[in-house]
């Protein structure tokens, strides 16, 4: 095993290659602490993330059906989305989830983040565990939305994923994170339904 500290790579040039609305594309030329060398990377810098695991005082998991174009496929998930600029992650939260189910949640408890790709993006994705959720709010799709809302058991969260009904990977952080606070006993599992 190697003694050696890693450093960060100092950057030397940025070139901004374009502005696609959910992210920017810039090449970066970076040169390495450790012997010089140089390389040029790909970043997409992109607003920070959020997602909810949304419970009904029943119990009920708040999961959304959408078409994703990426994978041209219909896929289960949980609600989530964009930290809007100037806006806490917090808020985006408050307000996906309205947004996309019409549910206003009466607590909402941070649960953790995951760096969805450090190799080529630059931001976060904050999931949030939203207690006592209530059809109170409405509905505001993106335009490019299209999302049926399905209530499930939360003791289904895991056999979704199981069974491949679930296969977002940032959904499956989500989980984890939900599972990691069950196991150790988190000041929130209490307050589970």
């Amino acid at each position: 095993m190697s003694e050696r500290k890693l450093e960060p790579w100092e950057l030397l040039e940025r070139k901004e290659l374009g502005d696609f609305r959910i992210f920017r594309l810039a090449e970066t030329r970076r040169r390495s602490a450790a012997d010089g060398r140089e390389h040029s990377f790909y970043l997409l810098d992109t607003p920070d993330w959020i997602n909810i695991i949304g419970l009904t005082p029943s119990g009920e998991l708040l999961l959304i059906e959408q078409y994703r174009n990426g994978t041209d496929q219909i896929t289960l998930e949980i609600p989530g989305g964009m930290v809007d600029d100037g806006e806490d992650a917090a808020t985006a939260a408050r307000r996906e989830l309205e947004e996309e189910t019409g549910y206003r949640a009466e607590e909402l408890i941070e649960l953790g983040w995951v760096e969805p790709n450090p190799a080529f993006l630059n931001n976060r994705c904050t999931t949030f565990l939203a207690l006592g959720c209530r059809p109170e709010g409405k509905i505001n799709f993106d335009p490019a939305e299209d999302i049926v809302l399905r209530l499930r058991p939360m003791e289904d969260f895991t056999q979704l994923i199981d069974t491949g009904d679930i296969r977002h990977a940032l959904v499956l952080a989500a989980h984890d994170h939900l599972q990691r606070g069950i196991s150790t006993g988190a000041e929130w599992v209490k307050l589970l339904p």
